[in-house]
């Protein structure tokens, strides 16, 4: 996996990392999707000194198979994902082919599953969905 750094790790200079990765669209890419999330999190620490805690990794691996997923089962396709470290925060960019923008649904206890987006919002600091060209963009930003 490829870690781009955009600025060096210097005392009070914030390391910004990227990754990009293209998945085929089948059921195999929710566990690759959580897989490359934690790589780059683990690689982030370890080679590039950015301070990660374990329920940081928790977490994204938890925002990454719950946006993947719900691309998985709305849209048809490919699935793109975007991982960027910046300001002590880590953005994960999940994009598919449907247009169509997610709403939380109203709680309810009884339901069973579609809780996903409800699950994201509420661990996330920042999320966002966004209309592209075809289809679209959701991103969640986590504390690290």
């Amino acid at each position: 996996m490829g870690v781009r750094t955009d600025d060096e790790n210097r005392a009070g200079h914030d390391v910004r990392l990227h990754t990009s990765h293209a998945m085929a669209g089948d059921a195999g890419c929710i566990a690759e999707a959580r897989h490359l999330a934690t790589d780059f999190l683990r690689q982030a620490d370890a080679v590039h000194g950015v301070p990660v805690s374990s329920r940081a990794v928790d977490l994204t691996q938890l925002v990454v198979s719950e946006l993947v997923t719900n691309a998985l089962k709305y849209a048809p396709g490919p699935v793109l994902m975007d991982l960027r470290i910046s300001d002590g925060t880590v953005e994960v960019t999940v994009w598919d082919s449907d247009p169509t923008v997610p709403a939380a649904r109203e709680a309810d206890p009884g339901r069973i599953g579609q809780h996903g987006l409800e699950i994201v919002m509420r661990i996330t600091e920042h999320l966002s969905v966004q209309r592209e060209s075809v289809g679209k963009r959701v991103t969640a930003r986590l504390l690290l």
